[in-house]
């Protein structure tokens, strides 16, 4: 009889389990899509500072969104903290290294601040990571640093 029990408590604990795993997984995707859609609205009315802060209670729930960094970097150099948003976009690049956008974004920044070299280091890595799924883009890359390196 014990055992019996036993055969019909487990899977029903399992199954409770799965489901609140579940519920708590999708809670924590729609509080992430409604912050960030928060985020992307503030950050379109140009209220940086506020886009910052949802930006980071983001990445706090979610440390795996990329996009989100690369907003918040936006979001800090728009207020003139580029040291921060530096380094949010080398954080992204370690992360997920084939992330064109943020050696981009990085060497606008060094072409703004006249440190041409590292900026055409970036350049490069970035033209190396859209060859294969983006090969317009590091044309464009391309000619670029060709014009820079003239």
């Amino acid at each position: 009889m014990l055992e019996l029990q036993l055969n019909t408590v487990v899977p029903v604990i399992i199954v409770i389990s799965s489901i609140s795993l579940l519920i708590y997984f999708a809670w924590k995707t729609l509080i992430t899509s409604n912050l960030f859609q928060k985020g992307l609205e503030l950050y379109q009315q140009k209220d940086y500072p506020n886009a910052e802060a949802v930006f980071r209670r983001v990445t706090s729930i979610n440390s795996t969104n990329d996009v989100v960094r690369l907003l918040l970097g936006d979001s800090l150099l728009k207020q003139g903290k580029v040291e921060e948003a530096i380094e949010r976009y080398q954080e992204v690049i370690t992360r997920a290294p084939k992330k064109a956008d943020a050696y981009l974004r990085l060497s606008r920044i060094y072409m703004q601040q006249e440190k041409k070299s590292i900026a055409i280091e970036y350049l490069q890595q970035a033209k190396e990571v859209l060859q294969k799924r983006q090969p317009e883009k590091a044309q464009e890359v391309s000619q670029l640093l060709e014009k820079l390196n003239e």
